[in-house]
């Protein structure tokens, strides 16, 4: 799957989570945090978009994800992600059966 479109699948899989992302310019990694309320996750648009996409799907990974759909592509794409970034996703694990 392209970079681009991986990050527009995950983008809405943040806002099914009950997410919003802010894409900022600045000197920062990027990451969640609850802001008044909202959960917002923030990442620095000037990084390369696998940078972005990596940032997004660690904020997934940390995420109870096992009442959203998740295209079955987009799920091969999340592992591959996850064990890149040496993430221990929540829930959804479980539900990653590719046979």
């Amino acid at each position: 799957m392209k970079p681009e479109k991986l990050i527009l699948e995950l983008e809405q899989l943040l806002e099914q989570a009950g997410y919003r992302l802010r894409k900022e310019r600045g000197s920062f990694r990027g990451n969640d945090c609850l802001l008044e309320g909202d959960k917002i996750v923030i990442i620095n648009k000037n990084k390369p978009i696998e940078y972005q996409t990596g940032t997004i799907a660690r904020v997934l990974g940390q995420i109870d994800l096992s009442a959203i759909y998740i295209k079955p592509a987009v799920k091969k794409e999340l592992v591959i992600l996850w064990d890149r970034l040496s993430v221990n996703p929540q829930s959804v694990v479980d539900e990653l059966d590719f046979d």
